[in-house]
């Protein structure tokens, strides 16, 4: 406030062209606002994370670097060491807090993530700030930046050694607030800062700055060391003065002007010009190059130092255009570094050598391990809590994955399970849990699904189940009691009846053209008359009888035989078609309801990429419940499909065997793993410890003990969903029994009754008649043939009268009509 009233009682009352200062942020805006309105330039050397922006207020010069630059250079230094995040230890002020969003921006854009931000009181005292750092030993980020100034830094690292911060395996960098005064610290402060990186402006070792700082001692009462600060204010006076010698005129004339507030400052009209005089300047400073851009210094180079006991040992630089180098006397192109093998050797916290990875388990304290609570499906996640001692008591496929991976880890955990949707809330989603990492969460163990949308927040580990969406239908299986008939068309069921009575004719014919000088052939022709037109039936069906006896009827036949073969391995094959592939066969209607698992990512997935209509979406969270809505249909309140994770659908499968099916495609999805802060270093160790998990042999038994005997996640898709569904029931075949019952029951009423003997009797009667002509033509012809062959070979009438005994007692055995052997008996007696 006392520098407030004393540039406004300076512009009102004196002719001033230009300002220097203000040292403080507080002080810059109104500064500022004066000077733009007296057209009078400021000049700071100080102000580093200004607000200001130069684009609104010209007369606002800064003749330092910008804090900007300086993030840039620290975000480029945790890049190249490949630290994953950071931990950001700044004093609680204003240039803090506009540190802290240069330091948002450049570590974002080289994706080094900020595990933490805490503020530390200026005043604090030694042991709240014992305490604050005990806290952070806690944590397991091991990277920490510090940006204070000296009075709270030099307390700060002297107490963090003393709780064991500056121990191996921790990694600390302090910015320029600090490093400009590294010089004026005490040899305490300096032994426990040891292993220490930090950045500064660098400065060029001239024989200008060198006379300067000899002449500055020996002309200074107090024992103060003259720092960068002391330089830009030196370089920024210089500019001022060759800036004033360059106007021609160096009177300036001022005209009192009345502002809204009825306060009179006198405007300068020598300012305009001098602020344009600063801006083309050029000139070797004591800070090295001094060039206002934009209002702000040119910044030439970083410098970057290792605190060691005796002193700092340089062991780089940064710059601008070509990032991290060891030298800045390089020559030769190059292109923008972040590799710190260009850095000379370090020595770290606790005297080490070895790179800090960035982050560890801490020793003290827990892993906080996020659990849902579900509804349903709770082979995967089921909580419960003890009334006595409300510990969180967890079991499942996920659980029993996550204990089997502490026990690979290459260090051990402490944990503690916490218990999300507690209140058994049906409206909780999984994505609304992963966003509470890492504020209450460590980490999160659960059937969570790898999403692509859910990595803007989180990192997963690798997948420890099948990933892939399907859809999953009631099966309805096409079959009906006739199905044995659609294998063949009409047309060439038609062919093969035609065929069959064709072939028997032809036979027939065959059959009866048969040399007569042969009895037996004779013989079969007169007791197989009626058999011959069903010869390709029988011969199929009765392989071992002799069903014709002409040769030319036998290969008639062997080429029969041949198209039946063919016509019955394609009658198989497209039976076989039909009662599986065509199972398959699914039409998705816009009218379906389909379902989804609550909470899960599915409603997203469902709406966003598959374009369907939010209105036809429902929501479930068991099994049971699934199965319930499915035998509703969607006419009835419930849906006609399901939508939903592999590892789901095998246990719905499982449980209901053949009612189901999948249908379509299978979607991609990413399986379900664990879930931890952006930037965590324990996705990584995780997800290798999962790899040995699932390829051990211990896999399967942690399977079959949450899903049950049998269950194994080698085991394809398909067959776990077409093991029920191929077999075929009495119901799928009942109109083929129906055709064989009917043709037995036929049988037998015109064996055992007499009705149907009598009406077998009457048509028996009715064929005989149509067939009495042809039958008394052969008769007669056996007769004579036989009655000449006896009279040549000299044989009487007894012997021939056995013989025809005997024939007719053959007849008879082998005749099927009986009345048809009578005949043949008497018309042989009668010829002999």
């Amino acid at each position: 406030m006392i520098l407030n009233h004393a540039v406004l009682d300076l512009l009102k009352n004196e002719e001033v062209d230009g300002i220097l200062g203000p040292q403080k942020a507080t002080e810059e805006t109104f500064v500022a606002e004066v000077g733009v309105k007296a057209h009078v330039p400021i000049i700071s050397y100080t102000a580093r994370s200004s607000t200001l922006s130069y684009t609104d207020n010209h007369y606002f010069v800064r003749a330092t670097l910008d804090d900007a630059v300086q993030a840039q250079a620290l975000a480029s230094i945790c890049q190249g060491f490949g630290w994953p995040e950071v931990a950001v230890l700044y004093e609680e002020t204003e240039y803090g807090s506009q540190f802290l969003s240069h330091i948002n921006k450049a570590f974002q854009e080289v994706e080094v993530g900020i595990a933490y931000m805490t503020s530390i009181p200026t005043s604090i005292e030694d042991s709240n700030l014992l305490t604050e750092l005990k806290r952070l030993s806690t944590k397991q980020t091991r990277v920490f930046l510090v940006h204070m100034n000296p009075s709270l830094g030099y307390r700060f690292f002297t107490l963090a050694k003393r709780v064991g911060l500056m121990s191996e395996g921790y990694a600390w960098i302090i910015s320029d607030s600090l490093s400009n005064f590294m010089s004026s610290i005490d040899s305490i402060t300096r032994d426990s800062m040891e292993g220490v990186l930090g950045i500064r402006p660098y400065i060029h070792r001239s024989n200008e700055l060198e006379n300067f700082q000899k002449r500055w001692t020996r002309n200074t009462v107090l024992d103060m060391e003259l720092n960068i600060y002391g330089l830009w204010a030196y370089d920024a006076i210089t500019a001022l003065a060759i800036a004033v010698e360059k106007i021609k005129h160096l009177n300036s004339s001022s005209s009192n002007v009345g502002t809204s507030k009825n306060t009179n400052l006198r405007i300068s009209t020598l300012g305009p010009r001098l602020l344009t005089e600063l801006s083309r300047i050029q000139f070797k400073g004591l800070a090295g190059d001094f060039q206002l851009i934009d209002g702000k210094l040119k910044l030439s180079a970083f410098e970057i130092f290792n605190v060691l006991g005796s002193g700092e040992k340089t062991i780089g630089y940064w710059t601008p255009n070509k990032g991290i180098i060891r030298d800045l006397n390089s020559v030769g192109e190059r292109t923008y570094s972040t590799s710190t093998k260009e850095l000379k050797n370090i020595i770290w916290p606790g005297d080490s050598i070895t790179r800090p990875k960035g982050w560890a388990i801490p020793t003290t304290g827990h892993l906080r391990v996020g659990i849902p609570w579900k509804h349903g499906f709770t082979e995967f996640v089921e909580t419960n809590i003890d009334p006595l001692t409300s510990h969180i008591n967890a079991s499942g496929f996920a659980i029993d994955i996550f204990l089997a991976t502490l026990n690979v880890l290459p260090f051990p955990i402490n944990y503690e399970f916490y218990l999300y949707n507690d209140t058994k809330n049906i409206d909780w989603s999984v994505d609304d849990m992963l966003r509470k990492i890492p504020q209450n969460f460590d980490m999160v163990v659960g059937d969570t699904t790898i999403w692509a949308p859910r990595a803007e927040y989180v990192d997963f580990s690798l997948p420890y189940s099948e990933s892939g969406v399907i859809l999953v239908v009631k099966n309805k299986k096409p079959f009906d009691m006739w199905i044995f008939v659609k294998p063949l068309r009409w047309d060439l069921w038609l062919a093969i009846v035609v065929a069959c009575i064709l072939m028997g004719i032809v036979l027939r014919v065959l059959e009866i053209s048969v040399t007569k000088n042969h009895e037996d052939q004779i013989r079969a022709n007169k007791e197989k008359p009626g058999m011959i037109y069903l010869s390709p039936i029988t011969s199929l069906a009765f392989p071992e009888r002799t069903v014709v006896s002409n040769n030319w009827s036998f290969l008639v036949l062997v080429f029969w035989f041949f198209m039946a073969f063919i016509l019955m391995q394609s009658y198989t094959a497209n039976l076989s078609a039909i009662l599986t592939v065509d199972q398959l066969k699914f039409a998705f209607s816009d009218n379906y309801y389909v379902g989804f698992q609550e909470g899960s990512f599915m409603k997203q997935f469902l709406t966003k990429q598959l374009h369907i209509s939010e209105s036809m979406l429902r929501s479930y969270s068991s099994a049971e419940e699934y199965h319930e809505a499915m035998s509703k249909g969607s006419k009835n309140g419930g849906i006609d499909a399901i939508f939903e994770e592999i590892p789901y659908m095998k246990l719905f499968m499982k449980r209901y065997d053949s009612q189901y099916k999948m249908v379509g495609p299978s979607y991609k999805a990413g399986g379900f793993g664990f879930a931890f802060p952006i930037g965590s270093p324990l996705a990584a160790h995780f997800s290798k410890a999962i790899l040995d998990v699932t390829q051990s042999p211990n896999m399967t038994a942690i399977e079959q003990h949450n899903f049950g005997p049998g269950y194994s996640s080698q085991d394809p898709l398909s067959s776990t969903i077409s093991q029920g569904a191929s077999s075929l029931t009495l119901y799928d075949f009942a109109g083929l029994f129906l055709i064989i019952g009917s043709v037995t029951i036929f049988s037998l009423f015109c064996s055992e009754t007499p009705i149907g003997r009598k009406l077998t009797k009457t048509v028996k009667h009715f064929i005989q008649i149509c067939k009495t002509s042809k039958v008394n033509l052969a008769d007669a012809s056996v007769g004579n043939d036989t009655s000449a062959s006896l009279q040549e070979e000299g044989l009487d009438g007894n012997v021939a009268g056995e013989a025809s005994e005997n024939s007719e007692d053959e007849i008879q055995e082998t005749s099927t009509p009986q009345d048809l052997g009578d005949r043949i008996g008497s018309n042989m007696e009668s010829n002999s």
